[in-house]
């Protein structure tokens, strides 16, 4: 009688180039069908790894590593769509941006966002970080205002709290009133070094 280890020794290994090709194959054969709603890779930057994920609308997530990853995939799970695999050739785009960004080349981004994560008002402040330009920074306060509601200086600092696009939709150029640099979803050493990196710190 065969026993189970022998039977284990007996099925063919899968190499790395091996698993690479089917998980091509499978990545491309859910593209072809429409069945790729979320598409997701991470890159090394600076400021730690960054996952990146998409919608066929555009740019959905971006999160730090102390986001835990995990986590965030299955966020987007669960609020955009089960249908989720790492594509990488899908944020190409994105990730060469970033890249630019980082080695000092790009002062904008220029990639499609989906901003179904971002509801109300906060949709709204995201909205407005854009209009704040690279090397520049602006008060929670100024935000609020900006995006019709002077008094909720708390919920524009919400708002970017939980931006689901940080670095591509810049809240780290929200300060606060008095100048200090305030909190920040990647880490206050993550805000100082963008800042740092664009000059307005």
């Amino acid at each position: 009688m065969t026993n189970e280890r022998d039977l284990f020794a007996a099925l063919p290994t899968i190499d790395d180039e091996t698993n690479r090709r089917l998980h091509r194959r499978l990545v491309d054969a859910a593209n072809a069908a429409g069945l790729l709603d979320v598409a997701y890779r991470t890159i090394d930057t600076p400021v730690g790894a960054l996952l990146l994920a998409a919608t066929p609308k555009g740019l959905v997530r971006v999160a730090y590593a102390s986001q835990d990853h995990d986590l965030v995939l299955e966020g987007l799970a669960r609020d955009v769509s089960p249908r989720i695999l790492r594509a990488p050739a899908r944020l190409d785009g994105v990730a060469r941006e970033l890249e630019e960004y980082f080695a000092g080349r790009r002062r904008t981004f220029d990639v499609p966002l989906d901003l179904q994560l971002s509801h109300g008002f906060r949709r709204a402040v995201l909205s407005r970080l854009p209009e704040i330009g690279y090397g520049k920074t602006a008060s929670y306060a100024a935000i609020a205002k900006a995006a019709g509601n002077p008094k909720a200086v708390r919920a524009a600092g919400s708002a970017c709290a939980s931006n689901p696009l940080p670095v591509v939709v810049p809240c780290h150029r929200v300060v606060r009133s008095d100048g200090t640099i305030g909190q920040y979803v990647g880490g206050v050493d993550a805000k100082r070094a963008l800042l740092t990196l664009e000059g307005a710190a």
